[in-house]
């Protein structure tokens, strides 16, 4: 049962994270302006009645319907994905001495459902500020990527794989992992300051091959309270700073991604499985740069944006199953 739960689980993190990129990128995020409820209401306002109410409770934001369904779906799947991370950390509470239920792992997932519900009220109550965004995009991506870890060491995929000089392959795998995780967060900043066609232009950024910057401005986390920040509050030149900056973050991502493969496929002498892997990262880190680009060339599109999303949660799943195998697996320094 835990097993399958757990399975259900990803795939629906995996859901919420997709849903809230989509809700986020179809200017959706303040679809309802209170929290946890929609225009006062536990479900979205739908009577002419209701929606006077709605507009007469909250009359700087009117009402729009299909804005406050997407915000409210989002919620529920969300809703249902901490239900059965409760479902799961209450089965610990049964685990057997022969399982390999993790033990830990539900709780502390439980505790960061409870910590994204939080930054999803205050991306609400907060008018979209940018931190808080970020850190919610973060908390999505960290829950599914522990919800993944859970099932893989239920699963006990990975031991007994051999390695070679698996304590360095270990640091090169971390190393990437930890390269990502701030990839994504300077996606997410892209995002959240409405950035993403501040360099219209590919290869170049406004027709430079550096473009005029102010990290300064562009990177200063707190504006204060009472912003609204929708549609962004930062000028042309700082939103040009993080556009490029994210690209100049998913060059060095290529490059890294593109070693760890190298790594790994040497590795695979001394086990053939690991070429798998190398071949997923490659595969996985091509489609998110072509994306990228896509989106720069087609003018954000709205479904390419939203897989830019998903792309970035698979490739962070293909660096948890990379780093989960390599800390798993068994070092073979003799093999050649």
């Amino acid at each position: 049962m835990f097993f399958r739960i757990n399975v259900l689980a990803v795939l629906l993190a995996f859901a919420v994270v997709m849903l809230g990129a989509y809700v986020r990128l179809s200017d959706a995020g303040l679809g309802c302006p209170d929290w946890p409820g929609c225009y006062g209401y536990i479900q979205v306002p739908s009577s002419a009645q209701d929606i006077a109410s709605a507009n007469a409770a909250y009359p700087e934001r009117e009402f729009v319907a299909h804005k406050a369904w997407k915000e409210m779906v989002h919620r529920y799947f969300a809703s249902g994905l901490g239900l059965l991370i409760l479902i799961m950390a209450l089965l610990t509470l049964r685990r057997s001495a022969a399982a390999r239920i993790p033990r830990l792992l539900p709780w502390g997932l439980l505790g960061l459902v409870i910590l994204q519900g939080l930054l999803g009220m205050w991306t609400v109550t907060l008018l979209l500020k940018p931190l808080i965004v970020t850190l919610h995009l973060l908390g999505g991506m960290a829950t599914l990527s522990l919800l993944a870890l859970c099932l893989l060491r239920n699963k006990g995929v990975a031991s007994g794989w051999q390695a070679r000089a698996h304590s360095w392959l270990r640091l090169g795998a971390g190393v990437a992992l930890l390269l990502l995780v701030g990839q994504i967060s300077l996606g997410a900043w892209t995002s959240s300051n409405y950035a993403a066609l501040a360099c219209p232009d590919f290869p170049t950024c406004q027709g430079y091959w550096w473009p005029p910057t102010d990290f300064s401005t562009a990177f200063t986390l707190w504006h204060g309270l009472g912003i609204d920040y929708e549609h962004g509050i930062l000028d042309s030149v700082a939103r040009a700073t993080i556009h490029w900056t994210h690209r100049l973050g998913a060059v060095v991502i290529a490059v890294v991604m593109a070693l760890l493969s190298i790594w790994l496929w040497r590795t695979s002498h001394a086990d053939h499985r690991w070429r798998r892997l190398a071949l997923a990262l490659l595969a996985a880190v091509t489609v998110q740069i072509g994306l990228g680009i896509a989106i720069v060339e087609l003018h954000l599109p709205l479904s390419l944006a939203v897989a830019h999303n998903g792309g970035a949660a698979l490739l962070l799943l293909v660096l948890v199953l990379i780093n989960h195998a390599v800390w798993s697996a068994r070092n073979n320094e003799r093999i050649e």
